[in-house]
């Protein structure tokens, strides 16, 4: 793709993604592993990222407490100031799976940057975090793609994430771990409708959606964007969102709220997952605490699961 993205080709290319996404063309194309993590007994897993767990217990502590919750895997951030040996004692002590990487740099070192040394040391970590998920025994790592702000342009975003992950692709493909792309507040792919396209544009298997539920609640609705993206959704991110706490206390304070007490119609949420064949993970992102707060968590995902 060229650097320079004009009227024109953005009017065309918008109602090719129309088109292709409508009557899923470009899955054909792209064909995608299968996000079925799950089985016909528990089609839906939770878990947590490991850095809810407040209590103050050593690595092994945390993941045997997550299993004695109910919780069926967890999420570690990566690069990360763990060695190997030390988070593979605690998943097989305590027979927890740690399901998914997050990748830790790249808010810091987005692929977008403008400064291709800061876009090296973006890649390196997503790489690293695509090893660690091999030695971990996950399948996914979770990327902020890009960040577009005043000095960074939309076309400029879109262009040096793709060509980043790209560079990525086969490192990817050799460890057989999946680039899961998450939607957040980061001013970039701001439809379902473009989601999917800058998703079908990698033509590979190995590229697909982290779907934060809550982070679209702003902006749109979780089941529309859950209808467009389809297939391309890896995993789920769970968390809550509250449009009277935003517009009475401000956009941030709207993630302020428990899980099922916002704005997120979950049976919707749900009834769209079940549409598209949905198995697989879902990831809480909210504050955590200690055994108390962990369980309420553990009891209202389950009953999100069940609506």
């Amino acid at each position: 793709m060229s650097r320079q993205i004009d009227r024109r080709f953005l009017l065309g290319a918008g109602a090719a993604a129309l088109g292709t996404v409508a009557t899923g063309a470009l899955a054909k194309v792209a064909p995608r592993l299968a996000s079925h993590e799950g089985s016909d007994d528990k089609p839906y897993r939770k878990a947590v990222k490991l850095g809810m767990v407040q209590e103050q217990l050593p690595l092994v502590d945390k993941f045997r407490l997550l299993a004695e919750l109910g919780f069926d895997g967890v999420e570690l951030d990566s690069p990360n100031g763990f060695q190997t040996d030390e988070v593979l004692a605690a998943r097989d002590a305590s027979g927890l799976p740690i399901h998914g990487v997050v990748d830790s740099v790249h808010w810091s070192k987005p692929l977008s940057h403008p400064d291709a040394a800061v876009r090296d040391e973006g890649r390196a970590g997503l790489e690293t975090a695509l090893r660690d998920a091999k030695a971990y025994g996950a399948s996914t790592v979770l990327l902020v793609p890009a960040v577009v702000s005043k000095g960074v342009s939309y076309a400029d975003a879109y262009h040096r994430s793709q060509t980043e992950i790209r560079r990525v692709l086969p490192l990817a493909a050799e460890l057989e771990i999946r680039i899961a792309l998450e939607n957040v507040w980061n001013n970039f792919l701001l439809s379902p409708l473009e989601a999917a396209r800058y998703i079908d544009e990698f033509y590979s298997p190995w590229v697909g959606a982290y779907f934060d539920v809550g982070n679209v609640v702003r902006y749109g609705w979780p089941e529309h964007w859950i209808e467009v993206l389809g297939h391309r959704i890896f995993k789920l991110d769970i968390k809550e969102y509250s449009r009277k706490k935003q517009q009475e206390e401000g956009i941030w304070k709207g993630f302020s709220v428990e899980l099922l007490e916002g704005d997120c119609d979950w049976p919707a949420v749900m009834k769209a997952l079940r549409g598209i064949g949905y198995q697989g993970w879902g990831t809480a992102e909210i504050p955590g605490g200690n055994r108390e707060r962990l369980a309420i968590i553990a009891e209202r995902m389950d009953r999100i699961f069940a609506s």
